[in-house]
């Protein structure tokens, strides 16, 4: 008979004593079903607004982040990422995971920039799911509220009599400030002076500075500082008046029509976000945008409630880059 090392022995010993309470265990570990993922969302979820801060978009987004946020059981973080008419923003949106963690405010410009630059860094429709159009704006002409520009007829004498030398101030290349501004000057044939800057609040604050003449920002930027008596409306290039201010006229009223345009707010995650993530985020700001606080809280601010399902706002989105483009052939404005 063979004698066993002390080795063997402790082998066997070891052996012994743990697989009948191992096998049981590894019989558990086979049988469990894969962990489930964790329900939607169960993090905060980041909001990317590619404007600045303060601006119609900007302020939008955080009436709705506050709203939203205990409708789906996570706050929602407004990130600011400004500049190239919205194109930085909307680029690091593009490039970010499909899982439902980074929203993007998708504005007027997503569209506009198709056209506008020759290389924006994102295809507006293939690089998106566009959840739903939130809300619109109209565009206002605006001056100083000490300027001698007192009427649209004041000023349209100011730039004929100063052709391509009065100054306006835009949100930045292919804004809507940009492209509806360009709408008035060829419909009225007139020209002025282009000065661009980084976002209506920009915008705004250069001709309260009276660093420029004139300008047409959305009217969500304006409307706070036309209430409180800095700056003065002569128009709204819109196709009615505008409820928060229904003293101010339409351009068409006053004789200068086909200027009308109007800036758009939208909710749109980067393609291959799943359907389910999708519908959440959907039902979610649908019922926050039903809320009379929120929907007060835009008008306010110069905004409205104008939800449009997916289908719809795609379709809006088409439109605005086919507008865009025969807007620029109109006015000879080249790719940048």
């Amino acid at each position: 008979m063979n004698t066993l090392s002390r080795r063997q022995l402790l082998a066997r010993a070891m052996g012994t004593a743990l697989l009948p309470s191992f096998l049981p265990m590894a019989g558990a570990l086979a049988a469990r079903p894969a962990l489930a993922q964790a329900p939607y969302p169960s993090r905060p979820v980041k909001w990317l607004v590619p404007y600045l801060a303060a601006t119609g978009p900007d302020i939008a987004a955080r009436i709705l982040a506050e709203a939203v946020g205990p409708l789906l059981g996570q706050p929602i973080v407004i990130e600011n990422r400004a500049g190239a008419a919205g194109n930085i923003g909307t680029r690091v949106a593009a490039k970010s995971p499909a899982d439902g963690y980074t929203l993007l405010y998708t504005g007027t410009p997503l569209a506009a920039n198709m056209h506008i630059y020759k290389n924006p860094g994102y295809d507006a429709l293939k690089d998106f799911r566009h959840i739903m159009r939130l809300s619109s704006s109209d565009v206002g002409l605006v001056v100083h509220a000490d300027s001698d520009i007192r009427t649209l007829d004041d000023l349209l004498a100011r730039l004929k009599a100063n052709p391509g030398q009065v100054d306006y101030a835009s949100g930045g290349i292919g804004t809507p400030s940009h492209l509806g501004m360009e709408q008035f000057l060829s419909a009225t044939r007139t020209k002025a002076m282009h000065v661009p800057y980084k976002g209506a609040s920009e915008l705004v604050n250069a001709i309260l500075g009276h660093q420029v003449a004139f300008g047409m920002p959305i009217f969500a930027a304006a409307h706070p500082m036309i209430k409180a008596g800095k700056l003065r409306a002569l128009a709204i290039a819109g196709p009615r008046r505008n409820p928060v201010a229904p003293q101010v006229p339409t351009l068409t009223e006053l004789g200068v029509p086909g200027v009308e345009l109007t800036s758009w707010g939208g909710l749109s995650v980067p393609a291959g976000t799943p359907d389910a993530v999708v519908n959440a985020i959907y039902k979610a700001f649908s019922e926050a945008l039903r809320q009379p606080a929120v929907i007060a809280a835009l008008q306010e601010n110069g905004g409205l409630v104008d939800v449009r399902d997916s289908a719809s706002f795609v379709q809006n989105i088409r439109q605005e880059m086919q507008l865009t483009e025969a807007m620029m052939k109109k006015v000879g404005l080249q790719p940048i």
